[in-house]
């Protein structure tokens, strides 16, 4: 019974007051997020609702204006200058969320999503958020494709044909 007691009460003591790691499933309800994430999830939210509709005003406001975009090619590392050349001649694209998962550390949120797209499947979105002037703003945020360890040889011998 004492080792139970103490083994409850050094748990209970691990506490992490300025790491907050949460999950936050697509369609459970499980865990409550705090304020801070809920505001972060709303923005990447957004950011798809937005690319959906090609609403690129309200799109490009949720980034940062020293914001990174960084897509499936190798190439594309991109500014908001660029992105937006990129983007704004495009009827958009469409990515629906399967699971989000959010880490904050102080005024910096890293998430990690899985989407669904119709054009190219399971897709992977991953990124960072910082807190500017009482907004969650979007710093950095990575597509890519992830690639089954089945099929990983073959699908990147093809990538190295294409290059």
């Amino acid at each position: 019974m004492f080792i139970l007691v103490v083994v409850a009460l050094l748990f209970s003591s691990n506490n992490h007051a300025n790491d907050n790691n949460a999950i936050i499933p697509a369609t459970s309800g499980i865990s409550v997020p705090s304020a801070d994430e809920q505001a972060a999830a709303q923005v990447l939210d957004q950011l798809n609702q937005y690319s959906s509709s090609a609403d690129w005003d309200k799109y490009f406001s949720l980034y940062r204006q020293d914001g990174i975009f960084i897509g499936t090619d190798a190439n594309e590392r991109w500014g908001m200058a660029e992105f937006e050349h990129y983007s704004r001649p495009t009827k958009g694209w469409r990515y629906d969320l399967t699971s989000r998962h959010l880490v904050q550390h102080g005024d910096v949120i890293l998430f990690d999503e899985l989407l669904n797209s119709p054009s190219y499947g399971v897709s992977r979105g991953t990124g960072t958020l910082i807190k500017t002037n009482g907004e969650w703003k979007i710093a950095q945020y990575h597509l890519s494709f992830p690639i089954p360890n089945g099929i990983a040889k073959k699908i990147t011998a093809e990538i190295k044909k294409a290059q």
